[in-house]
């Protein structure tokens, strides 16, 4: 009956023992309470020896730094939030861990939003209620209305891979201008004459650049575009887009499609549902370079974004965010580049 009665003085004990503070790792290191605050700060400075003496009395006495507190002392966070509505494109998750990487280099965290795609505003309260340093909107969906709730309350905003008119919300973008233009030059330079493209949002302003500099390319070079379908950013519409295209009397001998989330259902559909070939019967050319465009079942010919170059682009706008009131913009383009494989073929011309 003893050993119980000892274990609930015990715990008793433990639970009304005093947390460890950083003025107890001062006083056992024997030094000042800030280089123990620098010793756990990224991207302070604090000698070596400094550093050995508070980490080797922070395991003495089991010390464990509180982020939630230095967040209520310092009033940042330092929690950047990343804003998605789907993870379906596979060059997101390429993006996040590395943005989630090049801001722990600069002491931040990420924490991920994957946010409702037509509910800015659920997505705008949690923003608030984690009191985030700021804010990294890649959906194409919330981008307009949510960036400009966050910038009304002060919170840095960059929209990544979009940019929204008539805002001064900062962007990286790559050149999808340029992108579609080297994707109608490449066409025409290899034969093709019957070039349609599927499209992605028509609101989304990746979208909208890459077409129009498609048909640009494609007017330079005395044709205009064949045929068009919505494809939505989405599969199965990009799946039954293709369906479409290749249903009419005359089919387009190229496709373009405005991702390569959308280029792969494409290529499935023709070769198992329509019975074709790519690209022996019609070319396909996609956007983003997404590690499975290159997988021997797809061999994709896509526009390739710099991811690292955009990222390093959104770290350096966040860590240095323009002046309250200034009102403008700052965008940044990342140049893109062709990466040619297997499924654009060389055409004879008629």
């Amino acid at each position: 009956m003893t050993r119980p009665m000892a274990d609930k003085v015990a715990t008793a004990a433990d639970s009304t023992k005093r947390a460890v503070t950083s003025i107890d790792v001062a006083a056992r290191a024997g030094v000042s309470q800030s280089a123990v605050s620098r010793t756990f700060s990224v991207g302070t400075s604090v000698s070596d020896e400094t550093r050995k003496k508070v980490m080797r009395a922070a395991r003495e006495l089991s010390y464990r730094p509180n982020a939630i507190a230095r967040t209520l002392s310092t009033r940042q966070s330092n929690i950047i939030g990343i804003v998605l509505s789907t993870f379906e494109n596979q060059l997101y998750p390429v993006v996040v861990e590395q943005l989630s990487r090049a801001l722990q280099l600069q002491g931040k965290h990420t924490m991920l939003f994957l946010a409702d795609k037509q509910d800015s505003d659920s997505a705008f309260n949690e923003i608030l209620s984690y009191q985030l340093d700021g804010v990294v909107i890649a959906s194409a969906t919330l981008a307009s209305k949510l960036a400009k709730q966050c910038a009304d309350m002060g919170i840095p905003v960059v929209m990544f891979n979009r940019a929204t008119d008539g805002t001064s919300t900062d962007s990286v973008t790559s050149d999808n201008r340029r992108a579609g233009q080297l994707v109608g030059e490449t066409l025409i330079a290899s034969g093709h004459q019957r070039i349609a493209y599927i499209s992605g949002r028509e609101d989304s302003s990746t979208n909208r650049d890459r077409e129009h500099g498609l048909r640009e390319a494609l007017v330079t070079g005395g044709m205009v575009l064949f045929a068009k379908a919505n494809g939505n950013y989405e599969q199965a519409q990009a799946s039954a887009a293709v369906v479409k295209l290749m249903g009419e009397a005359k089919k387009p001998d190229a496709i373009v499609v405005a991702s390569d989330h959308m280029a792969f259902a494409v290529i499935d559909t023709l070769r198992y549902t329509l019975h074709l070939r790519v690209p022996e019967d019609v070319s396909v050319v996609g956007y983003d370079d997404v590690p499975q465009s290159a997988w021997l079942a797809y061999q994709l010919t896509t526009v390739a974004q710099s991811v690292e170059k955009m990222v390093r682009a959104t770290v350096e706008l966040l860590m240095t965010p323009a002046a309250p009131g200034e009102g403008v913009s700052r965008n940044v383009v990342v140049a893109c580049t062709l990466i040619a494989r297997a499924s654009v073929a060389k055409r004879v011309r008629a």
